[in-house]
């Protein structure tokens, strides 16, 4: 705690603030002397590094987004955009991710100070192991996300060399050190759910336990659309994840951040704890949705409910 800066990490994400400007980057630095919570992000390293199988994985994690890519060929691949897309179900199912979404780039998702020129986000998902998240906040939980980022970061370079290899110039993205766009808002954009109460997107097929990553492109491919499952209302209604928060970081209602009402983490009250335990993760190990075979039916059962409310309509 003497590490924490006089600032507020609340006021530097924008909580309270009814206009609209672009996030700054708060924790995730990958410079940590530009940010004023940089020691802190700095000690949460220190304390993992004590570790070994957290210096090991962050040592492959490292190599995999280092590792150089393929040039870009001369002559670019011609596919329509529908085409384009559908070609990314390949990553899926050679097991290097289990979500793929496209979305139009939207200026609003990059950090202040970032431009993006290319046209396109293509955000990737990887899934957690249940059993491994459950023990949240254990080292096996921190371990977990852990390894998935380096899966994210690994799906995202190939997809990055495979673009190169078709004639198109792309970026990889790579979390949790993005440093150029958020990630959450793309892949709300492109499908992949809603945002919940704490803070993290909820997927009917994998809940909240998962991990993003994305590329930036002109190639072009076809947007996939959001979707709305009536998470959101369920999130109203839940209290799960707020009740098991050991920090007492969720509020029970959204909030308004940066000229937007959301789902809001309390930065201050989480961070503390979220260093102590190597990552946290108890939210979305808790979250009813993240439970396997539970997500599925819990979205039906919604859409049912929707269904009747319509029909009573007058």
């Amino acid at each position: 705690m003497r590490l924490v800066p006089k600032v507020s990490g609340n006021d530097i994400n924008g909580l309270g603030e009814t206009e609209f400007r672009r996030p700054d980057v708060v924790y995730w630095a990958t410079d940590t002397s530009k940010i004023p919570h940089g020691k802190m992000q700095d000690y949460f390293y220190m304390r993992s590094s004590g570790v070994p199988e957290f210096g090991e994985a962050r040592e492959r994690r490292r190599q995999i987004n280092e590792a150089p890519l393929p040039p870009v060929a001369p002559v670019a691949a011609d596919h329509s955009p529908v085409e384009w897309t559908a070609l990314l179900d390949q990553f899926v199912a050679a097991g290097d991710c289990e979500m793929v979404g496209v979305a139009e780039m939207n200026s609003d998702w990059a950090y202040a100070g970032q431009e993006v020129s290319q046209s396109r986000v293509v955000v990737v998902g990887v899934q957690h192991d249940y059993d491994n998240i459950k023990t949240a906040p254990e080292d096996a939980a921190g371990m977990e996300v852990l390894m998935q980022y380096t899966r994210a970061g690994a799906a995202a370079k190939k997809i990055t060399g495979w673009l190169h290899e078709k004639g198109w110039a792309a970026e990889a993205v790579t979390g949790p050190l993005t440093g150029t766009i958020t990630l959450i808002p793309p892949a709300l954009a492109c499908g992949f759910g809603e945002l919940g109460k704490h803070g993290s997107i909820i997927n009917p097929e994998f809940g909240a336990s998962f991990r993003l990553s994305a590329v930036l492109t002109d190639a072009p491919f076809a947007p996939t659309p959001p979707r709305d499952f009536g998470i959101d209302d369920f999130c109203q209604n839940c209290r799960i994840c707020e009740d098991a928060c050991p920090p007492e970081a969720l509020f029970p209602e959204k909030k308004t951040v940066r000229g937007e009402t959301k789902w809001y983490v309390d930065f201050d009250k989480c961070i503390p704890f979220f260093n102590q335990t190597h990552g946290c993760g108890i939210c979305i190990a808790v979250c009813p949705w993240s439970r396997p075979g539970v997500g599925m039916n819990l979205a039906a059962k919604l859409a049912k409910r929707a269904e009747r409310l319509e029909a009573e309509q007058p």
